[in-house]
C-alpha cells in the first residue's frame, strides 16, 4: 500500500511521520522533519496523497509557509504539490497503466491508488507545463482526453 511505503520513504530520510486527530480543514503539516497526518481521514488512499505533498514540501519548502496570502509561501506550496504529483503519478505510471489495459480514469485511480481530486489536480498541473500532450520514448500521453498513443518505430 503506497500511504505505508510512503512512511518508510520518509523513515529511512529521518522524517518523523504520525497522525493526530487535528481540525478538518487541516489535513497534514511538516515542519523540521516531522509530518502530521490528520487521523481523521477516512482513507489510507488520501493519507497517501496528504503525505506524498507533505514529503513534497520537505524537499522543496524553506521556513513557515502557513500564511497563503503570501505570494513566495503559494509558490512554495505549489512546489510541493507538484513534487507530490510527480512522486505519485509519475508519466511513466500512465503508460504503465495503459500496458495494463486501463482505459478510463476511475480504473486509473484504482491502478494508482490515488484519488479523484489527487488525479484532476495533477493532469491540471501537467497540462500547464506540458500543453495538451507530450511525448516520451515512443509514447504520446495526451491530457485531454487522458490517454496514450504508442508509436511505431
Amino acid at each position: 500500500m503506497k500511504y505505508e511505503s510512503l512512511i518508510k520513504e520518509a523513515a529511512q530520510q529521518e522524517i518523523y511521520t504520525y497522525e493526530k486527530p487535528m481540525k478538518s480543514e487541516i489535513k497534514g503539516l511538516y515542519s523540521d522533519k516531522v509530518i502530521c497526518i490528520n487521523e481523521n481521514i477516512p482513507s489510507l488512499t488520501e493519507k497517501a496523497c496528504i503525505l506524498a505533498e507533505e514529503l513534497g514540501h520537505h524537499h522543496t519548502s524553506v521556513g513557515n509557509i502557513l500564511d497563503q496570502s503570501n505570494l513566495s509561501n503559494r509558490k512554495q506550496e505549489k512546489r510541493a504539490r507538484n513534487w507530490a504529483y510527480e512522486k505519485l503519478i509519475p508519466l511513466s505510471a500512465i503508460i504503465e497503466a495503459h500496458y495494463a489495459g486501463i482505459t478510463n480514469k476511475h480504473d486509473l485511480i484504482e491502478f494508482l491508488d490515488i484519488t479523484p481530486d489527487f488525479l484532476e489536480s495533477a493532469l491540471e498541473r501537467y497540462q500547464q507545463r506540458y500543453g495538451t500532450s507530450t511525448t516520451i520514448d515512443r509514447f504520446i500521453i495526451c491530457f485531454e482526453p487522458l490517454g496514450v498513443i504508442e508509436m511505431f518505430e
